[in-house]
């Protein structure tokens, strides 16, 4: 590490982590623009979904191989080719004359994209000192919260304000600013050792199982809910492509002396929890932020707008408590750390399992703020348990697999709770549906009062206003069976997390030493 003494750690953390934001940014920034890229290229608004699927399936498939690229031809100069290769899909998808190159632009734009994280990750542990990791730690989640955050705010005002295209324009000045500090600042440790093809040849075979599982478990991911899960032949098809392909890849690798994914590292226990944990993570993380703005705008007729402001907060209070966290380690066994996080998460959480149809703007805000400030505590803390044991050369293969575990975690918790929803909803809606009967007092109560209400203020017919009431008493159990559901759905997150808790008693107890305060 003496060839990088002469230059501030932080200055090297500025510079991984621009490429870092951009490509996270990128994840979400284009949510909102595809109802215009729809009709700009003649496409339907479910055809252009594949511009954000196709990006996250190629992301997914390059994460876990960073590692090995980067010890062919080195963590820097694999890191630069990914940012070259992210920077010119970008300008390519700016300039994409039909939704099918679109598509393929975004394929390439997530092959590049892939890389960025995990070996990012990798030049940040290697570059700070143990005692400092945390810190470090906190800023690489600072950018990682923070872009998908303003993510959706900033593609809709540049779409709102020029064109679609230029959301994808954007990152071109940024690429080639990374490269430039990159190439100027960052280095390969003297530690680190790189392999030749002679010594560990292209796996031609073990990528394409990889390539395959992931592709299809993304795809079964993101589209199950749609298609009716295994209703779907389709789905059925790529649910066995995926579990046939992983299943092979794993004994391919165990059988391997260099093999492109290190499944070995999940023998180390430490690792193996901590990835679990990073997987729970990316589940309620994800699978929470796509129900929220879901309940706030469909049942109580939030604006997107509005419904972004109940969020921002969450965000905020992430951004102000990883910094604070981060000098906790130094003073804080970290397994209580991680314990703080999953309780705050969890309990945030079952506030969000007692909402009603009444709840007020203050109270769903200060929910996500209490489930975020989980969140704090949970990302750094666990990053910085995971490499307690890991050798430096085995950096970039632990990266790549926790932050694989991550987005397949994001994934599952996206299918996972948009599917628990709708089942729930059917199931409430079935029992409430068995009570709207002539000999319920209730019911008929309300059809009288509401009949009334119809003939006497709508100036309606007895016979008109006897339908109305029938029909907004469906809409009622409507209303009531999906409040119900969102209800269930937050309840079994919150759960999820409490239930992680005793994993924290098979991790040794660990602190970090030292000053763990930014330069």
């Amino acid at each position: 590490m003496n060839e990088r003494r002469a230059i501030n750690p932080w200055v090297i953390a500025m510079t991984v982590m621009i490429a870092t934001f951009m490509e996270v940014l990128d994840t979400s920034v284009a949510n909102v623009a595809l109802p215009h890229i729809a009709g700009n290229l003649s496409a339907t608004v479910e055809e252009t979904t594949w511009v954000l699927t196709s990006y996250l399936v190629a992301n997914a498939v390059v994460l876990p191989l960073g590692g090995y690229f980067s010890s062919l031809i080195g963590r820097k100069r694999f890191y630069i080719t990914c940012v070259a290769i992210f920077t010119t899909a970008s300008l390519l998808c700016g300039i994409a004359p039909s939704l099918g190159w679109l598509i393929f632009f975004r394929v390439l734009q997530g092959l590049g994209g892939g890389g960025l994280q995990p070996i990012s990750q990798a030049i940040l542990v290697e570059t700070f000192p143990h005692e400092k990791r945390g810190a470090a730690m906190a800023f690489y989640g600072m950018g990682v919260v923070l872009a998908p955050i303003i993510g959706p705010v900033l593609g809709g005002w540049i779409t709102d304000n020029f064109s679609w295209h230029w959301i994808f324009l954007i990152n071109i000045p940024v690429g080639f600013l990374s490269i430039s500090l990159t190439m100027a600042l960052v280095k390969d440790p003297s530690t680190f050792r790189r392999v030749s093809l002679k010594d560990s040849p292209f796996d031609f075979f073990g990528i394409g199982l990889i390539t395959l599982g992931l592709a299809s478990l993304e795809i079964v991911l993101d589209e199950g809910q749609r298609k009716d899960w295994f209703s779907s032949s389709l789905i059925i098809f790529f649910a066995v492509v995926a579990a046939v392909a992983l299943v092979a890849a794993v004994f391919s690798e165990l059988r391997k002396k260099h093999p492109i994914v290190d499944l070995r590292l999940l023998k180390d226990r430490t690792f193996a929890v901590a990835a679990l944990m990073l997987f729970v993570l990316g589940f309620v993380l994800y699978g929470s932020l796509a129900l929220l703005p879901m309940f706030l705008q469909t049942l109580l007729g939030y604006t997107a707008l509005l419904s972004g402001w109940v969020l921002s907060p969450g965000g905020v209070a992430v951004l102000v408590m990883m910094p604070v966290v981060a000098v906790l380690l130094k003073r804080f066994d970290t397994r209580w750390l991680i314990g703080t996080g999953f309780l705050f998460c969890g309990l945030g959480l079952l506030q969000m399992s007692g909402f009603n149809l009444g709840v007020d703007f203050n109270t769903a805000m200060w929910s996500r703020v209490v489930q975020s400030l989980g969140f704090a505590f949970l990302f750094v803390p666990i990053n910085v348990m995971a490499f307690q044991h890991i050798p430096h050369e085995k950096t970039a293969y632990a990266t790549g697999l926790m932050n694989l575990l991550r987005n397949i975690g994001g994934s599952s918790g996206i299918a996972i709770a948009t599917t628990l929803l709708a089942r729930r909803s059917q199931f409430h809606q079935a029992n409430l549906i068995s009570n709207l009967v002539p000999g319920n007092p209730a019911y008929q109560g309300f059809l009288d009062r509401a009949t009334q209400l119809g003939v006497l203020r709508g100036g309606l017919s007895g016979a008109d206003a006897a339908h109305m009431a029938q029909g907004s008493a469906y809409g009622m159990v409507i209303q009531q069976s999906t409040m119900m559901a969102f209800a269930d759905t937050f309840r079994f997150m919150g759960v999820i997390c409490f239930l992680l808790l005793p994993l924290l008693l098979l991790i040794k107890k660990t602190r970090a030493t030292g000053p763990v305060m930014m330069d």
